[in-house]
């Protein structure tokens, strides 16, 4: 096994989870400032971790 590969699966996991965290507090926002701020803040780590992980994945040969 790969640590890169791993390691981009870690993230990729991560990214979705933070993006789901970001629909659920979505779905439960009363519009409030401080809920805006957190969607923002989930939702961007979340694309961030996702887009990531999948590029080490994408990227990474497998050498055996």
């Amino acid at each position: 096994m790969n640590m890169k590969r791993i390691f981009g699966g870690f993230l990729t996991i991560l990214g979705i989870v933070g993006l789901v965290y970001t629909a659920i507090v979505f779905s439960s926002t009363a519009g409030s400032e401080r809920d805006i701020k957190s969607l923002i803040i989930y939702g961007v780590l979340g694309v961030v971790f996702f887009v990531s992980g999948i590029g080490l994945i994408k990227t990474t040969k497998d050498e055996s």
